[in-house]
């Protein structure tokens, strides 16, 4: 028995939803997409200019608060027709009925898409090189505060804070390539695929490309329609950069435990306990880390959306995913924001991490190389000598102690006493000596070039990101 469109529970469900998410994230892209569209038709010679220039001025004066306010009521499919209806009433069915010529809703769709995930791409990235600029500047700033790195969370030898910070900024670095790949991927005009074999009228595609913004064509029509991976590979590039960024995070809040004490944070970022008034809670660091997990966890459900469907027209990655993406998209960026104002008013501990930085035996390995550069030992023997004075203190370490103990046990290791005199032994475990040794590039006596090549790389974004910014808000309207 035939029922009339749409069934209550369908458009309960699915079409209403749809609907709304349109207006939320669609609005706008859509209304480009007719401007270009009707400008390439008339300039093609496949619409008259009457008609164009009938359906030109319907545009402009679209309600757009009507539009944007409308409840969906079942009458119109989506907003495609509900728009589609009021362009008809203001430029007669004849000429609004020649807008349509040469495309369909598959190619109209994607392009929604792509121009809105090419924005989101944008945004993240702005987000990555504001945490990015925050860390270079904390890295020049503590370019040579001594802190401990750890290896297995084990102390294990003395490096500088600046190291630290700018081996996660080379990470954010990388972030910025994933994304600026993901943003070339996007932005690819699928226009002119109409249902997934293009059309017959002689219609120009690169134009209606360059109208919108878009840098070139996602070329094969069929694939046009059928691909996701302009949604994956953004994705993935979230994905990633979360994965880093809550390991960092993991370190700030072990930091911040008074039992380690190596990080503040400033007033306006900490909250209390209703109960216990000493706490200091580094809630916000917690939040971005719940709120990177979220972010990775809607990016691996994109792909769950996208696995094992058919390669064509469907709408496992068409209206249902869409809003999945940008929850993702937005998630991530108030990680990425909560975690730069965090860290750009955090208080580092530099004297608590200088004062470990130099304990619990983290100079010991320029002790043997120091071994192997005076007394021409092999390094596995200087390594045993080394290794056996430390298991002699039986953890009670300080330098005097270490410089005695490795004299004192080198005749039973070696079969020979030492040239080198206690004073000799003690300056090789030195902090700052051992980070200072340390100048071959990526080690933390080598910082200052790292950091200007680092800032050279973050111009170079940034110059990106005005161009691309520039490109993606251009406007087919303003014809």
């Amino acid at each position: 028995m035939a029922g009339k469109f749409p069934a209550p529970v369908y458009a309960e469900t699915v079409l209403s939803h749809n609907f709304r998410d349109a207006q939320r994230l669609f609005f706008e892209a859509l209304l480009e997409i007719h401007y270009a569209h009707t400008i390439m038709l008339a300039r093609q010679g496949i619409i008259p200019e009457d008609s164009a220039r009938a359906c030109l001025d319907a545009l402009d004066r679209l309600d757009r608060k009507e539009i944007l306010s409308a409840v969906y009521d079942g009458e119109f499919e989506d907003l495609f027709f509900f728009i589609e209806s009021r362009l008809e009433s203001l430029a007669g069915v004849d000429h609004a009925g020649r807008m349509h010529t040469a495309r369909s809703r598959n190619d109209i769709c994607i392009a929604l898409y792509r121009m809105r995930a090419r924005v989101e791409a944008l945004e993240i990235l702005k987000d990555v090189t504001a945490l990015r600029g925050v860390l270079l500047s904390l890295s020049e700033l503590h370019a040579r505060t001594l802190m401990p790195a750890y290896t297995h969370t084990q102390p294990a030898q003395p490096t500088t804070l600046g190291h630290y910070l700018m081996a996660y900024a080379e990470v954010l670095g990388r972030d910025q390539a994933r994304l600026q790949a993901a943003f070339g991927t996007i932005n690819r005009s699928p226009l002119g695929a109409c249902a997934i074999t293009t059309t017959g009228f002689p219609i120009d595609r690169e134009f209606i490309a360059g109208l919108l913004g878009f840098e070139g064509l996602q070329l094969n029509s069929f694939g046009a329609i059928a691909a996701t991976d302009y949604l994956t590979e953004l994705a993935g590039a979230v994905a990633t950069t979360m994965a880093s960024l809550g390991k960092f995070v993991q370190d700030l809040l072990l930091w911040c435990n008074p039992a380690l004490g190596f990080l503040r944070l400033n007033d306006a970022w900490v909250q209390i306990s209703s109960i216990m008034p000493q706490k200091r809670n580094p809630v916000p660091l917690e939040h971005a880390r719940i709120l990177a997990s979220r972010a990775l966890s809607e990016a691996q459900a994109v792909f769950t959306c996208t696995h094992n469907t058919p390669f064509g027209d469907i709408n496992d990655s068409e209206d249902d995913i869409q809003p999945l993406v940008f929850t993702m998209t937005a998630s991530a960026r108030r990680a990425l924001r909560l975690l730069a104002g965090v860290v750009a008013e955090a208080e580092f501990q530099t004297e608590r991490m200088a004062g470990h930085a130099g304990a619990d035996f983290l100079t010991v390995t320029e002790l043997a190389d120091t071994l192997v550069r005076s007394e021409g030992l092999s390094f596995r023997d200087a390594h045993h000598l080394v290794s056996a004075a430390v298991k002699h203190l039986d953890g009670k370490y300080s330098v005097a102690s270490m410089a005695a103990a490795t004299q004192q046990l080198a005749p039973e290791k070696l079969g020979r006493s030492l040239r080198l005199s206690l004073a000799d032994l003690a300056a090789a475990l030195d902090a700052r000596a051992f980070v200072e040794k340390r100048t071959i590039p990526g080690g933390p006596g080598a910082l200052d070039a790292a950091i200007a090549e680092a800032r050279a790389q973050q111009s170079e974004v940034e110059a990106w990101l005005g161009e691309k910014t520039a490109l993606v808000t251009r406007s087919a309207r303003g014809r």
